[in-house]
């Protein structure tokens, strides 16, 4: 597994992350877990009137009982109830058979205050068990320890360095033709993008890293507008992009969310490693142009 993929990997881990909620996230960490202690990990489902005990998922080794907390809409009044409603439900049903408990979380900036104090406190009350959480760090660290099968298995197949540097004009050709959408902004700009442009988007290290890889296909993205019989057809997608973008971020949401949501607006990144290849290239060249994404604006310091 090279760097292009793990980078990749990466992405896709912190996209899902944020974006899966209630039983989506808990099959998301149950797979994770899977893949990371077989035969070791037990996944937990609800089954009938007795619901799941509790226990979201139980790891045999250390007599861990997991609970998964992915809402919605977090508040906090909620987050306090369920941590003490789950931790001693969770005790009264395991009982010996919970040695540690653990809280694990889909909100990357930590618990409140709050929420921290009431496991100190449970901590204290229960002394004989052991509270733990697991956040975005703590699941990231498990995740890009998997090896590149069990990576393939969770977020399906990326591309390598070498499929990136074997791109091809037909592998182009069904992304670009996807993506054009309708008649160009004849005012729109076209500028190359100052070299801050990434750092005033608040795009993560991953998401750069994928621009900056896709920009070594620059000269094949050139050369086949170039060669492409309709000489429209760059606005065309340019304005696709344009008008994708603003309506994304309209919605307030995420850099590196809207950087995914183009990503399948591009032409999808579940194809082979070659399409999704394409895609990252054709991203890249837009990127440079200031089709996605604002260019940094340099502000005059100047009285």
């Amino acid at each position: 597994m090279d760097e292009l993929q793990r980078t990749f990997y990466r992405h896709l881990f912190r996209i899902a992350f944020l974006e899966k909620k209630g039983a989506e996230f808990e099959a998301l960490f149950s797979r994770i877990m899977g893949h990371a202690h077989p035969g070791d990990f037990q996944p937990v489902r609800p089954y009938g009137s007795r619901g799941d005990l509790k226990c979201d998922g139980y790891r045999a080794s250390d007599r861990t009982v997991f609970q998964c907390y992915g809402p919605s809409t977090a508040k906090l009044g909620n987050l306090l109830a369920k941590i003490k409603i789950d931790f001693e439900g969770a005790l009264a049903h395991w009982g010996a058979r919970m040695e540690r408990w653990v809280l694990v979380y889909n909100v990357d900036d930590g618990l409140p205050a709050d929420a921290t104090q009431l496991l100190i406190d449970l901590g204290n009350k229960y002394p004989n068990v052991q509270l733990g959480q697991i956040a975005y760090a703590e699941l990231f660290n498990i995740v890009m320890g998997l090896t590149a099968v069990q990576l393939e298995d969770l977020f399906g197949s990326a591309p390598s360095q070498r499929t990136l540097a074997a791109l091809d004009f037909e592998a182009l050709r069904p992304v670009i033709t996807l993506i054009q959408r309708q008649q160009p902004d004849e005012d729109a700009p076209v500028k190359a993008p100052s070299q801050t442009k990434l750092e005033a988007n608040e795009l993560s290290r991953d998401a750069a890293e994928l621009l900056r890889q896709g920009r070594r296909r620059d000269p094949l993205i050139a050369d086949f507008f170039e060669k492409f019989p309709d000489l429209s057809l760059v606005e065309d997608i340019a304005q696709g992009f344009r008008d994708r973008y603003q309506a994304l971020k309209s919605r307030g949401l995420a850099a590196d969310v809207i950087f995914t949501e183009l990503q399948t607006f591009t032409g999808g990144m579940s194809g082979s490693p070659a399409h999704q290849a394409a895609v990252l290239a054709v991203m890249s060249y837009f990127f440079e142009r200031c089709d996605i994404f604002e260019d940094h604006e340099d502000v005059d310091t100047d009285p």
